[in-house]
């Protein structure tokens, strides 16, 4: 059967997409146009799926697309985390020195929202897992009663102009009781996958005339179908490699880009100069290593040098069989000079020993502490906010 329509929502999601320069993806538009679905006919909702498969993003958008619509009310968010918070800040306890109650977070929140003569409509998202220590108390608010019930015997009605949401990466720790009361989205990593992240970030660059070269976009979709795509990266490291933890391929993808982003800013904010396809690639190759084989133990990220970049044909140090036979030697102990635009090996300061030695404060440099706090410092250069109108926060 086809999916049923609705022309304006998906008009405005459309407009609002291409507004925050967001790719459209079939699949993960269709996720869009199923919380509205799902908020049609259900007042508790949860959006299920792992960290960077854009759930946030879906609830912006809707919620955007929705107030634009005419006619429609003005629609709010209020985004908490329940686990920031102990079950008692959360829903209110009875203090124990006056005998008088503390309202919670939630509770509070509860009460200002459904107010019957508010003229907008509330979204109340519950950003932060799911476990029985809290969710078991909103079983009155998701069912027919629509109630919220506090320890002190008082009861808040919800009103029809809010919802109650969740975004969850999973419900293990649900019970059925609850998830019966729910409707359920789930978002699958595969629903957007990583490359949008990349194609994205080309557009913002381009849009904002942040890049390093006017032919940066071709470039960087050509080292992404090299070294990615051709190998199939993901897929590869998977089967064959082992992480001391592991992350999500959007989380790495964030990284290759937050490091690209992080690395040229000493040639486009500082010195204002164009590099050439050459540097680039460097560039692209340095923060790819440390993005997808950051996390890899010595064996593995000489496996990744050998297997993965090498065989790629990548810009690399030049590295004696020796070096890499005897010191495991890779491009994870090189970094790129700016000044000569070539790879220079990591070398840790001098270090002279004070005159009065405190043993647990002693921080003496090394290779490692050095590309760490080198890595550290380039990212903690970058825009807390990178795109104002996506709000996106931190890195």
């Amino acid at each position: 059967m086809p999916n049923k329509t609705h022309e304006a929502v998906e008009k405005y999601v459309k407009i609002n997409c291409d507004d925050m320069n967001l790719q459209m993806i079939p699949q993960w538009k269709l996720k869009i146009i199923q919380l509205y679905e799902t908020s049609l006919v259900r007042h508790g909702i949860m959006v299920v799926g792992s960290a960077g498969c854009g759930k946030t993003t879906i609830f912006n958008i809707l919620l955007k697309s929705l107030e634009a619509i005419p006619g429609n009310p003005e629609f709010k968010q209020k985004v908490l985390n329940p686990k920031a918070v102990t079950n008692a800040q959360l829903f209110g306890e009875q203090s124990a020195s006056s005998g008088e109650w503390v309202p919670g977070i939630l509770a509070e929140i509860w009460k200002k929202v459904n107010i019957r003569t508010n003229k907008f409509t509330t979204w109340i998202i519950c950003d932060g897992p799911v476990d029985a220590i809290w969710i078991e108390s909103m079983n009155t608010v998701l069912d027919d009663n629509r109630m919220l019930t506090l320890a002190n015997a008082e009861r808040i009605p919800m009103s029809d102009t809010t919802k109650m949401t969740f975004e969850v990466e999973n419900l293990n720790n649900a019970s059925p009781a609850t998830v019966s009361r729910a409707g359920i989205i789930f978002v699958s990593p595969e629903d957007l996958s990583w490359r949008p992240l990349v194609d994205t970030w080309c557009d913002d660059r381009e849009k904002e005339k942040q890049y390093a070269n006017a032919e940066e976009k071709v470039w960087v979709r050509e080292f992404v179908t090299k070294y990615m795509e051709k190998n199939k990266l993901f897929r590869t490291l998977k089967a064959n490699y082992v992480y001391t933890m592991e992350t999500p391929e959007v989380v790495r993808t964030t990284m290759l880009l937050n490091l690209i982003d992080a690395s040229l800013q000493v040639f486009t904010m500082e010195r204002k100069e164009i590099i050439d396809r050459k540097c680039y690639e460097m560039v692209f190759v340095y923060a790819l290593a440390w993005s997808m084989g950051g996390l890899f133990e010595t064996d593995e990220r000489v496996k990744f040098h050998k297997e993965i970049l090498e065989k790629s044909g990548a810009p690399l140090p030049t590295i004696s069989a020796q070096k890499q036979l005897t010191e495991k030697e890779t491009i994870f102990d090189y970094f790129l000079d700016p000044d000569t635009k070539q790879w220079a090996l990591w070398q840790p300061e001098g270090w002279t020993a004070p005159k009065k030695i405190v043993f647990s404060q002693l921080l003496i440099p090394t290779s490692d502490s050095t590309r760490a706090e080198y890595i550290i410092d380039k990212i903690s250069k970058l825009p807390l906010e990178r795109n104002v109108k996506r709000g996106e926060r931190g890195l």
